[in-house]
């Protein structure tokens, strides 16, 4: 069967083990100083290690892959400890995985092993909250009974990193602004906190299958436009996270040293 599993490139991986906390269902170990896959059963293709790699080594990719099994999973799980069990049922939770949830609390059932309250907040940093379904509070989104107007700050387009020219006039001597693509919805001042006199670029350090390229393509600006500094936006979910990896990666390409400015964004629209 087809389905998404992470993809680790060998050439990229160092070893460092950063991967393996994000990953409770034990897909992930390192061998022989690499991080490796070490079954398609127990990799649930969610990526909640991506945003750990600091050298971005890990990705999604859908393939011809075997099913994943809870069953074998938790017969894992279990041996680590109850602090892993936590995790992997406030992983699953997390991405609204009841069915597969509901299969992990019945194994820890037959086996009378007590099922956590996996609903708190985890010890291990192994959730990833990025695809978790929410409704956000309208009392949170609404200040004031009548609607506010603000003047827009883009001064530049295109502003997607695969669409953007290295050679733009507009990135001669710039103040960068890189951001997630979700960061600009999540936070309502995004313009006037963030953006005013500030050039653009924005992508997904998950979703896009292009990161070597934005690599390239960042360093090549670094090189060429003399850019004055670098004010990056995330979100606070784990794999959002890589875009500071994917930007120092580039500066470290470039040869160039520029302080880059690191603000993370809640999923309530606050900054952290």
């Amino acid at each position: 069967m087809k389905r998404d599993v992470i993809r680790i490139n060998e050439e990229k991986c160092t070893g460092c083990g950063d991967c393996i906390p994000r990953c409770p269902e034990g897909a992930l170990q390192v061998i022989d100083g690499k991080a490796r896959l070490i079954s398609d059963l127990f990799c649930d293709g969610l990526g909640a290690c991506i945003g750990t790699c600091p050298q971005g080594a890990i990705e999604v990719e859908q393939r011809e892959a075997e099913p994943y099994d809870e069953n074998k999973v938790m017969e894992n799980i279990v041996k680590a400890g109850p602090n892993v069990i936590k995790a992997h049922l406030k992983h699953l939770n997390d991405h609204g995985q009841r069915e597969l949830l509901n299969q992990a609390v019945n194994f820890l059932k037959e086996k009378n092993i007590e099922i956590p309250d996996y609903k708190e907040e985890s010890p291990l940093p192994s959730s990833c909250p990025g695809s978790t379904m929410r409704y956000l509070s309208e009392s949170k989104l609404k200040s004031s009974n009548q609607p506010q107007i603000f003047g827009a700050e883009l001064r530049n387009w295109p502003v997607q990193l695969q669409l953007l020219n290295p050679n733009a006039p507009y990135l001669k001597n710039a103040d960068l602004l890189i951001a997630a693509d979700c960061a600009p919805f999540a936070y309502a001042n995004f313009h006037q906190r963030f953006l005013k006199d500030k050039v653009l670029i924005i992508f997904c350090p998950k979703l896009d299958k292009t990161i070597d390229q934005y690599v390239d393509k960042l360093s090549e600006i670094f090189q060429m436009q003399d850019i004055k500094s670098i004010s990056i936006v995330h979100m606070e979910v784990p794999c959002c996270s890589g875009i500071e990896t994917i930007v120092k990666r580039a500066l470290e390409k470039a040869a160039k040293n520029i302080i880059i400015k690191d603000y993370t964004i809640s999923i309530n629209g606050e900054i952290i």
